[in-house]
C-alpha cells in the first residue's frame, strides 16, 4: 500500500469537532448501563467524605475508567482518550484523568472490597443479559492462578523482590470462569504484595470465586482447577463446602512419588494428542503420553483426621527426552519419565478428567491479555489504588467479552485485542437532526454486521 498523493499534497489539521475515534463505546457503555454498572457502584461503593471530593459521583468515575480501559488506556493519563472531538455529545459525565487519579488514591482496603462486590454482581447481570457463558447450567470450570507484574519505582507500595531475582513486582491473584463452549471471564481478582505466597488467602478466595460462579448462573457441575501451589487442605475444604469438585496439580511431593511408583505398568493407558500440547515444565511440544489412576489416594495425612481427603490421583507421564535412557546390566534401555500428577474428585472417566485438567492452561490466556491491555502498568504509587485498577480492569474485560458474545459467534471467542480493534476503535462522524444523533461510520467496515448487531441489541429495550 502506498500514499495516493505526494507529501506536499496532503495536510493534517486537528480541527473537526464532529468526529469520535471510538464509536464502539456507544453500544458498549449502553450495555454497561443496561446491566446496572452505575447503579451497582452508587449502591455499594461508599467513598463519602474522602479527601478532595473523591467520593462524589463514584459511578461516573468508575464508568469513565471502564470506558477508557475499553478504548485501550493502560495508565491514568491515557484516560484522557475519552475527551476528544464529539465525545461530549455522545457521552455525559466523562471525568478528567486528574479527577480519576484522585478518586483511585482515595481507596482503602474496605473500598476495594466494595468494588469487588460490584464486579461480582455486574458479572452476574452480564451473564443474565447476554450469552456470555453458554452451557453454564451444565458444566463450568473455575481456574485459579497468580501472576507477577513488574513495577518500577521504590515508592510503589507493596512492590517487593519476589519470584524473579532483582525484579520488583506486585502479585495479583485471579480466578476465571468458563464453560466448554465459552472463553473465560474473570470471576474474582486480588492484589497482593510482591512476596506474598501463591496460596496466601487462597481458601477464602476460592470460596468467593465459587460463589460468583453460582451467581453467574453456573448451577450445574462446577470444577475448580489449580496448579500445585494451591494444593492444600484449605482449598479442598472450600470446594467441598461449596458443593464443587476439585482438580488440583500436586507436584512430585515424597508421598505422591511413593504413590506413583506403586502403579503397575499394565494399568497405564496410552494417549496420542490430536494436536501437540506444550509440556508444562519444558515448554516443548509433546504428542504422546501415558495416563494411570490411583482410585483412592488419601491426601494431607499429616493433618487431623477430619481434614484428610480421599479422592483420585491421576498421573500423566511423558518421556524426558532431555535425559538419555538408562542402560541396564543386560543392555536393556530404561526410558526416563517425567510425571504430572493431579488430585481430583471429578467423576468423569480417567482420560476425560485428564483432558479437562490440562485445559486449566486457559487461564494463562487471560493473564497474557491483562499484560497487553490495562495491566501493562499498575499506574499508582498507592497499593489500594492499584487494587482498584485491577478490579476495574476485570470488570472491563468481562464487559468486552459480553459485547463480543452479542456481536457474533466469531467475536464471542475472539481475543480482547480483536474485540477492541473490530468493535470499539471504529471512527465515526456525528450528525444532529430532530434532537437525535446519528453516527456515520466508515463505508465497507469489514465487521459492519457484527457491530450493527451489537449496537441494535444494546440500544434495544432493556431486559
Amino acid at each position: 500500500m502506498r500514499s495516493s498523493h505526494a507529501a506536499p499534497a496532503v495536510r493534517a489539521v486537528f480541527d473537526e469537532p464532529n468526529l469520535i475515534a471510538h464509536a464502539g463505546l456507544a453500544p458498549l457503555m449502553r450495555l454497561a448501563e443496561q446491566c446496572g454498572l452505575s447503579r451497582l457502584v452508587a449502591q455499594k461503593v461508599k467513598l463519602t467524605g474522602a479527601r478532595n471530593g473523591a467520593g462524589a459521583a463514584a459511578d461516573a468515575k468508575v464508568t469513565s475508567i471502564v470506558g477508557g480501559m475499553a478504548a485501550g488506556a493502560d495508565s491514568i493519563d491515557d484516560l484522557d482518550i475519552l475527551r476528544h472531538g464529539a465525545m461530549p455529545a455522545v457521552f455525559t459525565g466523562v471525568r478528567a484523568p486528574s479527577t480519576l487519579g484522585t478518586f483511585l488514591r482515595a481507596f482503602t482496603h474496605g473500598h476495594a472490597l466494595q468494588l469487588h462486590a460490584v464486579h461480582r454482581r455486574f458479572l452476574a447481570e452480564l451473564a443474565t443479559c447476554t450469552p456470555l457463558l453458554p452451557g453454564s447450567g451444565e458444566t463450568a470450570f473455575i481456574d485459579v492462578d497468580s501472576t507477577h507484574k513488574r513495577v518500577y519505582g521504590r515508592a510503589k507500595q507493596g512492590a517487593e523482590y519476589g519470584r524473579f531475582k532483582g525484579v520488583r513486582t506486585l502479585h495479583p491473584l485471579l480466578a476465571t470462569l468458563c464453560t466448554p463452549q465459552s472463553r473465560p471471564v474473570i470471576a474474582a481478582v486480588r492484589m497482593r504484595r510482591g512476596k506474598a505466597a501463591d496460596s496466601r488467602g487462597a481458601p477464602k478466595f476460592v470460596s468467593e470465586a465459587l460463589a460468583t460462579a453460582r451467581e453467574a448462573g453456573c448451577t450445574g457441575t462446577r470444577i475448580l482447577r489449580a496448579d500445585s501451589q494451591f494444593y492444600n487442605a484449605g482449598v479442598i475444604a472450600a470446594c467441598r463446602r461449596a458443593g464443587a469438585y476439585f482438580s488440583v496439580t500436586t507436584g512430585m511431593k515424597p508421598s505422591i512419588k511413593r504413590a506413583v511408583h506403586t502403579i503397575p505398568h499394565q494399568a497405564r493407558q496410552h494417549i496420542s494428542y490430536p494436536t501437540a500440547v506444550p509440556d508444562p515444565e519444558t515448554g516443548k511440544l509433546i504428542s504422546d503420553a501415558e495416563v494411570a489412576e490411583i482410585p483412592t489416594h488419601t491426601a494431607f495425612t499429616g493433618r487431623k483426621k477430619s481434614e484428610r481427603v480421599t479422592a483420585r490421583l491421576i498421573v500423566r507421564r511423558v518421556r524426558d527426552l532431555a535425559k538419555p535412557a538408562v542402560v541396564g546390566k543386560q543392555g536393556e534401555l530404561f526410558p526416563v519419565w517425567r510425571y504430572h500428577p493431579f488430585f481430583t474428585d471429578n467423576p468423569a472417566t480417567t482420560l476425560q478428567a485428564e483432558r479437562e485438567h490440562r485445559h486449566h492452561a486457559v487461564v494463562e490466556q487471560v493473564i497474557a491479555d491483562s499484560k497487553t491491555s490495562a495491566l501493562a502498568h499498575l499506574p499508582s504509587g498507592h497499593f489500594h489504588a492499584n487494587a482498584a485498577w485491577l478490579t476495574l480492569w476485570a470488570t472491563t474485560y468481562n464487559l468486552l467479552r459480553a459485547a463480543g458474545a452479542l456481536a457474533s459467534a466469531f467475536h464471542a471467542r475472539a481475543t480482547t485485542a480483536t474485540l477492541r480493534a473490530h468493535l470499539v476503535q471504529v471512527p465515526a462522524r456525528i450528525a444532529r437532526s430532530a434532537r437525535r444523533i446519528t453516527l456515520h461510520l466508515p463505508h465497507n467496515w469489514p465487521w459492519q454486521h457484527a457491530w450493527t448487531h451489537l449496537f441494535d441489541t444494546a440500544h434495544g429495550p432493556a431486559g
